[in-house]
This record gives C-alpha cells, structure tokens and sequence, in this order.
C-alpha cells in the first residue's frame, strides 16, 4: 500500500488513545470488514462477531503494526482469517469429513487489494464531501440520490432559480475533485499504473 499519510496519521493518533482517531478509523474501514463478510457468505451475527473480534484485535495491536500505511492490509487479512475461523466453528459438524481448505475458497492478493482500494476510495470521497459547503452537499445528495430529483424540486427545495443548479453543480464536483483526499486517491492510482509499467 502507498504511504497515505491520512492514514499514518490517524493510526499513529489512535495508537495514543485519541478516540477521535479510533471513531475515523472504523467509519473509514467497516465498509471493507463488511464486503470481506458477505463474500464469505456470513449471516449478520457472525458478521457482528467477525467485526467486533477484528476491532478488538487492532486494539491490541495497534501499537505493533510496523508500517501503519498497512493497516487497511493488516485489517483485511484479519477479517478473513476471522470469517475462516466463524465458518469452521459453525460448520464443524456439517463438514468434518472435509479438509479446512474447502470450507471458503481463498479470494487472492488480487481480490483484497480490490477491496482495500474501494474502501479507500469510498473513504476518500465521503472525507472530500463532508469538507464541502453546505449549500454544494444539500445539492450533490439531491442530485445523486437513489431517486434523483428535478430541477424544479431542487429550485424549491434549496430557494434556487432552475438555471443557477447546473454551473453550481458543476462548482461544486470541481471543488470536490480538487480535494486533497481525491488527490491522494489518484496519486496512489497514477504510482500504481507507473509500477506496472515498469515491472516493478
């Protein structure tokens, strides 16, 4: 993973009990421990106690962790071995004559490290959205709701004239792209193409 110093930052801080850092840190990464349970296939109990062990495990071991930029890593591998872990105990009977090998097939670096990049990215564009003005997230959340709504809903809504939303749409997605958590999105995306590139 890339040095993201967001995330150097915030675990360097929770490493030293600041709770601010430990709340960011789960709102940042629950999406990932969540998606790792689903592909396992588990039930929202066992995801509840998948989640709750991996959270009290980095507790413990915060301090440890050698490379903080790892930790979406490091909680990535730890909510599979804890899914593996649930579905052993919770098969146990149903599947003892097979091998431990058989009970989940094993996603892959490839696969983790898509999702560690979605949840970084998610991360990064819900940090980047909340910084934004009032006036652009009441917008943005109009127009990029489940249901989208009208120009005219929004005009009523926000008290603004029709032709007015789309140039204050667009302000708002360049405030949004110029923000320094899509910044270091992209950075770790162009480092990532250029490693490729190379080989290396």
């Amino acid at each position: 993973m890339r040095d993201d110093p967001l995330v150097i930052a915030m675990v360097n801080r929770a490493a030293r009990g600041d709770q601010g850092a430990w709340n960011d840190i789960i709102e940042r990464y629950s999406p990932l421990v969540w998606s790792i349970c689903l592909r396992y296939r588990l039930d929202r109990q066992d995801s509840d106690d998948v989640g709750q062990s991996v959270w009290l495990l980095l507790v413990e071991r915060i301090g440890m962790l050698r490379e903080p930029a790892a930790l979406p890593g490091w909680l990535a591998t730890t909510t599979q071995r804890e899914c593996l872990r649930v579905l052993r105990a919770s098969r146990r009977h149903e599947h003892a004559e097979l091998p431990d090998d058989q009970l989940s097939p094993d996603p892959g670096a490839a696969m983790i490290e898509k999702e560690i990049l979605a949840a970084e990215r998610d991360a990064a564009v819900w940090a980047a959205f909340a910084e934004l003005p009032r006036g652009c997230r009441e917008l943005l959340a109009m127009l990029l709701s489940d249901h989208p709504h009208s120009y005219e809903d929004i005009s009523a809504t926000l008290g603004m004239r029709v032709g007015s939303i789309g140039p204050m749409r667009a302000r708002c997605l360049d405030r949004l792209r110029q923000s320094p958590h899509i910044a270091a999105i992209a950075d770790g995306a162009r480092d990532k193409q250029a490693r490729g590139e190379r080989g290396d």
